[in-house]
């Protein structure tokens, strides 16, 4: 923890005042240590989000969060299509029915800034799927799988 204190810079900003004072109820209310905190939270949101349009060959892990109609034809069924169209970016899924027919499902994907981010295009392009939000960071997972010399596989 040493290094990472020593590493630290100061960042002198001015804010408008309704601005300001919002940024302190949130502090506030998720109970953090300190403003440098949240907002050191909310560079590196806006960050991972720059590299996945200005870096499409950038690998970025992260969800996709995503709420549908379930009764709307073969939603759940071209959504899995989908999935199973991009196999190397979708790590694993989950999925929960929700109240009036709908479904939240949450993805856990990794592969570079363009591939995420067409298949977001592709799953919102499925009649029926309300809202989808993708959530990155360039930290990666570490390997899953791995080949060895005699190209057997062995878990990372």
């Amino acid at each position: 923890m040493g290094s990472e204190i020593a590493s630290l810079a100061r960042l002198s900003i001015s804010l408008p005042g309704e601005l300001f004072r919002q940024l302190d109820m949130m502090v506030s209310e998720r109970e953090l240590p300190s403003r440098s905190q949240l907002i050191a939270e909310l560079i590196r949101h806006a960050l991972a989000e720059h590299e996945a349009f200005t870096r499409p060959d950038e690998m970025l892990a992260g969800t996709i969060t995503m709420v549908y109609r379930g009764d709307r034809g073969r939603v759940r069924h071209q959504l899995a299509q989908t999935q199973a169209d991009y196999l190397r970016e979708v790590i694993s899924s989950q999925h929960v029915f929700l109240e009036d027919d709908q479904s939240l499902e949450v993805l856990l994907v990794q592969g570079p800034a363009l591939r995420l981010k067409e298949l977001c295009d592709a799953l919102r392009r499925v009649r029926g799927v309300h809202q989808l939000h993708l959530t990155t960071t360039t930290t990666l997972l570490p390997p899953l799988y791995e080949q060895d010399a005699q190209g057997k596989g062995a878990a990372a």
